[in-house]
């Protein structure tokens, strides 16, 4: 997982993998790098997403969570097609749109 930072917004990218094995320790590292950042917009790059499991949804469902509870807007890009039907799959497609 990396992190880059800017005033207008904080990105980050997802790992190649988030499963249930590693869904905790991923949810972790992210809310780790981003309680770093300031600015009011996070972004998201899932781009090397490329094994996951329903996991993944529920951890960006925690992730958008915590960050709208400290007034920040979570922002995916590079969405797997297989992730936008996992989402649409589950009803939380427009929570997270890409």
């Amino acid at each position: 997982m990396t992190t880059s930072m800017s005033k207008a917004a904080v990105s980050a990218a997802l790992p190649s993998q988030v499963t249930l094995a590693n869904a905790g320790r991923t949810l972790v590292e992210l809310k780790q790098a981003l309680s770093l950042q300031t600015g009011p917009v996070v972004m998201l790059d899932a781009a090397s997403l490329s094994v996951f499991d329903s996991s993944a949804v529920a951890v960006l469902l925690e992730l958008r969570r915590l960050l709208r509870a400290e007034g920040k807007t979570l922002q995916v890009s590079h969405w797997p097609r297989r992730l936008e039907s996992l989402m649409g799959l589950y009803g939380v497609n427009e929570l997270l749109a890409p």
